[in-house]
């Protein structure tokens, strides 16, 4: 146990990858932990068996259903907004419903948890985003709508936290690179790609990124908001 004992935490997309190893996280510190899930209910399952935690099924591009949700739950302590979704290719080919959902996930639904979390959030509490490194520096074709709505959170971030700020609570957004998950495995066929253009050269692991998280989260962090964190072996250096 490490501090969150007795705090309510919701992670939005927290199923697998990153999103499970936060839930990991805070479970092993002693939080009573909510996750959503969308697409992998066996994965929900097992991940809510083995910490603890509640599974929640969740549409994060159905703004009204997560806005309710989260007014159900009562008070917050933290919340942690890790779903999003990757749109890659040829932005002429992209079909116009695609990229739309692709902001309503990435970009509108972090916007509304915060808020409907934070009308009953406690004074002290955290806001996290998890967006990408891919924020700062795309180096690739095909990802501009992705890379637009990592952007997005910086100005998301830094506004909110004004917003928020005289009650305590602190806003943040994390941005990782290459990390080794189901769909962007350390041994898959872009690593040599991706550790290129990495001081680094290898993926983060999903622990890595929640331990940033939890740091974040934590009584020492208090005092760190609107503030974008890479965490990315120097991807975007």
């Amino acid at each position: 146990m490490s501090g969150f004992e007795g705090r309510s935490v919701l992670v939005l997309g927290g199923s697998r990858g990153i999103g499970a190893a936060i839930v990991r996280r805070f479970a092993s510190d002693g939080a009573k932990v909510l996750f959503t899930y969308l697409s992998s209910p066996d994965d929900a399952e097992v991940l809510a068996a083995e910490t603890g935690s509640e599974a929640l099924r969740a549409d994060s591009g159905d703004r009204d259903a997560l806005i309710a949700l989260i007014g159900s739950l009562g008070p917050l302590d933290v919340l942690v907004v890790n779903s999003g979704i990757l749109g890659a290719g040829d932005p002429l080919d992209i079909p116009p419903d695609e990229i739309d959902r692709l902001f309503r996930i990435n970009i509108h639904a972090p916007y509304h948890a915060a808020v409907a979390a934070a009308r009953t959030m406690p004074d002290g509490g955290r806001i996290i985003f998890i967006g990408s490194a891919n924020a700062d520096r795309m180096p690739m074709a095909g990802l501009a709508a992705y890379s637009a709505s990592k952007s997005a959170l910086q100005g998301m971030t830094r506004g909110l936290a004004r917003d928020f700020g005289a009650r305590g609570i602190t806003v943040n957004v994390v941005q990782p690179g290459p990390t080794d998950t189901d769909m962007n495995p350390a041994e898959g066929p872009l690593k040599d790609v991706m550790h290129g253009f990495m001081a680094i050269k290898r993926h983060a692991k999903g622990s890595e990124i929640a331990g940033l998280v939890a740091y974040l989260a934590g009584p020492e962090a208090g005092i760190i908001t609107g503030a974008a964190y890479n965490i990315d072996g120097g991807f975007a250096a």
